[in-house]
């Protein structure tokens, strides 16, 4: 069990690579500002510094409101080497759901990303804005503000440190590896989001356990979009190439990411299904309108993709004709989709959320072999397919040190030192999902021979028919990912006598081509699923689901109660008039 904080696990990183890059932060035009790993210790060690200096000690509750950006990780950092709890709000959420998070856990201090992000912050919060510490991480934005900014509080610690050199170590000495780092809020697909506390303990020995499935080295690099208030971009993005100094550049956002990823080539790279979704709806869509003998020519190369993926998967030898074929199509068709990446991705991660098995196997067979792995706030990365056998629609083989057992009703439940502390001032919740010291994770599971474990489902949202039939919806929704046309399905059905659908589509919702292909889709869906998992009626949206509208979490997964109760109407309809609770 690991003793070791985070902040010991960057001094060790920048001890072995001083100077390697770490981060390179966007300034527009095509330039970056850039940090080595020794720069980065400094700053941090400034920062902890500075933020003593503001009364910031151990346990103390620290905000951080801001974009994925470099500022983020030295400020996260900052707060987490001065011994301080660091809780990153959700950017995608409205200011007053932001506002509401910052009452229910009392930060200290607030880390901003810029003045309309703090005007908006104070406006929602009204008088318990005056009780915050307010700090602005983006330094052209001073000048508006008489505020401190990030720059200022890591001067202030420089300058204390000068003046008394033993400052970081007796704040250091205040905590270990068993006290708090990061207050993470829950996504809330399920119910009310929940936060919850994850010591360094927890954090440092989990990353201990990704060298044999994920060797990063100095040498790699990554593209970081996603929001650092989510564990996995947390984990993988933030935290993972501290442990191995593996660089990390930052994005000026989705519009401009495929440039990004061209420019940068990385050679990892975390993204949920959605993008990887998104990407396949794309590339689908641009064969669709060439001529008929290169979509004939690409759906061969498909063909043949998949069956030399196959065959490696089973460890059988790949017959040299069909190898030469490969090499063919994939110099002529694949390597080009590769290149959208950078043409370096030797690590490509699905993460957040389920990839259908249909995805997994397109990916598998362009060349881009897709890695899920598996993991929840309450219990850090659990699981990830190993690099050398990659089973398409599996979450992969447990992490060195994780162990898992699988309950009479399919849920799985896992020990490690990287579970959680528990929620924040929610100790009946935490009783709840803690079980004779295992975790349980909410999740349906199955596990093959091999040691590869699958989730089927999740337990809170399990379809119960009226007549006593179980339905597992993530199942049967992932089937529909391999239909570019289709965006988003939810199934219904639970005390009701059938299945229904609720669909947003890619494209115009009244078109009647997009129509007749929805429903080709699930007419063929329906023939691989039993009678009574199989979708009656279904009804195509006018428009996508939303976070405004309380229908999706900040990680893009489906709340689907508020779906429900958005669409009641609509519901109602599709069982005749209805009425249900």
């Amino acid at each position: 069990m690991s003793a070791r904080t985070v902040y010991a696990m960057l001094e060790e990183t920048a001890s072995k690579y001083p100077g390697r890059h770490a981060f390179h932060q966007p300034v527009g035009a095509g330039q970056y500002h850039s940090w080595t790993w020794s720069e980065v210790c400094d700053q941090v060690q400034w920062g902890a510094v500075g933020l003593s200096t503001l009364g910031i000690e151990k346990g103390a509750m620290v905000a951080l409101q801001s974009e994925t950006r470099a500022e983020f990780y030295l400020a996260d950092l900052a707060i987490m080497a001065a011994g301080a709890i660091a809780a990153a709000l959700y950017t995608s959420l409205p200011f007053a759901d932001q506002a509401s998070a910052i009452r229910f856990f009392e930060p200290r201090a607030a880390f901003v990303e810029n003045a309309k992000a703090l005007r908006g912050l104070r406006s929602a919060l009204g008088e318990a804005a005056h009780g915050i510490q307010w700090i602005l991480l983006a330094p052209d934005e001073a000048a508006t503000e008489d505020l401190l900014t990030l720059d200022k509080v890591v001067e202030r610690g420089r300058q204390q440190l000068a003046e008394d050199p033993t400052a970081f170590d007796r704040i250091r000495g205040q905590y270990d590896a068993s006290s708090v780092a990061i207050l993470y809020m829950t996504s809330g697909a399920t119910g009310e989001p929940k936060m919850g506390l994850v010591s360094h303990r927890a954090l440092v020995t989990n990353l201990d356990m990704t060298p044999k499935v994920l060797p990063l080295t100095p040498d790699d690099c990554t593209v970081a979009f996603l929001p650092s208030a989510h564990m996995a971009q947390r984990m993988v993005a933030q935290l993972l190439p501290i442990h191995t100094g593996a660089a990390v550049w930052f994005s000026e956002g989705l519009s401009k990411l495929p440039h990004e990823l061209r420019r940068v080539q990385p050679t990892f790279f975390l993204s949920p299904p959605r993008v990887w979704e998104r990407m396949y709806s794309s590339i689908l869509a641009e064969i669709r309108k060439r001529p008929v003998l290169v979509q004939k020519m690409f759906y061969m190369a498909l063909g043949t993709g998949s069956e030399v993926a196959r065959l490696r998967r089973e460890r059988k030898p790949v017959p040299f004709v069909l190898n030469a074929s490969l090499k063919f199509f994939d110099k002529l068709m694949f390597s080009k989709i590769r290149e959208r990446l950078g043409g370096r991705l030797k690590t490509p991660i699905s993460g957040s959320a389920p990839l259908s098995k249909d995805l997994a196997e397109f990916y598998a067979a362009i060349g881009i072999p897709l890695r899920e792995g598996y993991g929840l706030t309450e219990g850090g990365v659990i699981s990830v397919n190993p690099a050398d056998r990659i089973k398409p629609g599996s979450i992969g083989t447990l992490l060195p040190g994780m162990e898992v057992k699988i309950e009479e009703d399919g849920e799985l439940m896992a020990r490690s030192t990287a579970n959680f502390d528990g929620y924040y001032k929610d100790p009946a919740a935490t009783a709840t999902i803690f079980r004779d010291g295992w975790l349980a994770t909410g999740d349906i599971a199955e596990c093959d021979a091999d040691g590869y474990y699958y989730i089927t489902g999740r337990k809170k949202e399990v379809i119960v028919s009226s007549n006593g039939k179980k339905i597992y919806p993530t199942r049967i929704e992932g089937l529909f990912k391999r239909e570019p046309v289709i965006s988003q399905v939810l199934l219904i059905g639970d005390k009701l006598p059938f299945v229904t659908a609720l669909i947003t589509v890619n494209g115009d919702p009244k078109s009647g081509e997009i129509a007749a292909v929805v429903e080709k889709t699930v007419k063929a869906i329906n023939k691989e699923l039993p009678g009574f998992e199989q979708i009656r009626k279904f009804r195509i949206l006018e428009r996508e689901f939303s976070i405004e509208a309380g229908e999706l979490t900040p990680t893009m997964k489906l709340r689907k109660s508020r779906i429900v109760e958005n669409h009641r109407a609509l519901v109602n309809e599709l069982y005749a008039g209805r009425e249900f609770d």
